[in-house]
């Protein structure tokens, strides 16, 4: 029984020591290169995280081209690529910075989708013109998004005097 006791005191003793030393800081933790390097929502890491997002947004942009320009007879393959292409962006696994930007693509391909779906079904106008609608929303907020992360300003667009229409 007294062996215990100084072991446990023994133990006891180099915890409280160990602990003892440490001082705690206020100042925030320094960033290294080498952190920076393993972050991949630093700024300097950042445009290789969006790459992979924004190839898979571009090729689904480019299959939707295509099926703009389609016979209605040929969509069910198109829509068919169309959700492998949106599989593809759900499986891609992102860091917490690209949260957001990832939900605008997987909406915008979703509204897409089920648009063209809907029409393939003989869907009336108002419910094709809702969904395209919806769709552009979803992209628009994809494409202020990727400038976000990006950190691109953006300038707003003014009439040169030759495009203004003044009398």
């Amino acid at each position: 029984m007294k062996r215990l006791v100084y072991c446990l005191l023994t133990v006891c003793l180099l915890i409280a020591s160990a602990c003892s030393n440490q001082q705690i800081s206020t100042q925030p933790p320094v960033t290294t290169t080498a952190d920076q390097e393993q972050d991949p929502c630093s700024s300097e890491n950042l445009p290789d995280t969006v790459q992979g997002i924004n190839n898979l947004m571009r090729e689904f942009d480019d299959a939707s081209a295509v099926a703009s320009n389609t016979p209605i007879q040929q969509l069910p393959d198109v829509v068919s690529n169309l959700q492998r292409i949106r599989r593809s962006a759900e499986d891609v696994e992102v860091p917490a910075c690209l949260g957001t930007l990832k939900t605008h693509q997987l909406n915008h391909m979703n509204l897409t989708i089920q648009t063209l779906i809907a029409f393939v079904g003989g869907a009336n106008q108002e419910t094709l013109k809702n969904g395209l609608d919806m769709a552009r929303q979803e992209h628009d907020l994809y494409s202020l998004e990727i400038v976000r992360l990006l950190g691109i300003t953006l300038a707003p667009l003014t009439e040169t005097p030759a495009a203004s229409s003044t009398p």
